[in-house]
């Protein structure tokens, strides 16, 4: 294999790897929607601080003034008493958490529990945060996400022999090939598409979707 093969299949690799983790930022977006999630975990650190500027970072700029304007509202009817700072919190952490959202173009639905499960991808992800360390997550979901590829052409590969062998036949090929050069194609545009969250997730959303037809 020469130089330039490896270099391609390298970043094909790479490719193949980012898109699959694209392919899970629908669960991160409900992962920051929970009671113990990060964006919440924060707020909590902030009021008990009174300082606002770790929480900002959630939020586009153009919703940070309303943020600012919350978080101060909050901190006066927190003074009042156990039941006025449980209501206040609360009202804040939704407020936090809908703009959040609204800045990644996904709607509000409402505060997850503590607790509320999350999906293995998003769970070793944060984990590997935590550690400081991506290769073990990076390997993996690129040998997953390779093996979806394989998988796909191999389908297509079987059913183009065999696709003159009538209109059925023909059919079957169809589906195999569309499948297969979408999935491909939509791995490739989730990562070329931009760094948005709610960019990434839209463009990687059919490939997620295949998964059904396995």
């Amino acid at each position: 294999m020469n130089g330039k093969a490896r270099w391609t299949n390298a970043t094909l690799a790479g490719l193949i790897a980012l898109g699959f983790l694209a392919v899970a930022s629908r669960t991160a977006r409900a992962h920051c929607d929970t009671l113990d999630g990060p964006v919440v975990v924060e707020a909590k650190e902030a009021l008990a601080n009174g300082d606002v500027t770790p929480v900002l970072k959630w939020v586009n700029k153009d919703a940070e003034t309303e943020i600012r304007a919350a978080f101060e509202r909050t901190l006066k009817v927190r003074a009042k008493g156990d039941d006025a700072r449980e209501l206040a919190d609360l009202w804040f952490f939704e407020t936090l958490v809908r703009l959040h959202r609204a800045g990644e173009g996904a709607p509000y639905t409402g505060l997850k529990p503590a607790g509320t499960p999350v999906s293995d991808p998003v769970a070793k992800a944060d984990e590997a945060l935590t550690k400081g360390n991506v290769d073990g997550l990076a390997k993996r979901v690129g040998e997953h996400a390779a093996a979806g590829v394989r998988e796909r052409f191999n389908r297509a590969a079987e059913a183009k022999k065999r696709m003159n062998d009538g209109v059925e036949a023909g059919r079957e090929y169809v589906k195999a090939y569309v499948t297969y050069v979408h999935y491909v194609e939509n791995l490739h545009g989730a990562v070329m598409g931009g760094g948005a969250h709610h960019a990434e997730d839209g463009a990687a959303a059919p490939a997620h979707a295949d998964h059904t037809e396995e």
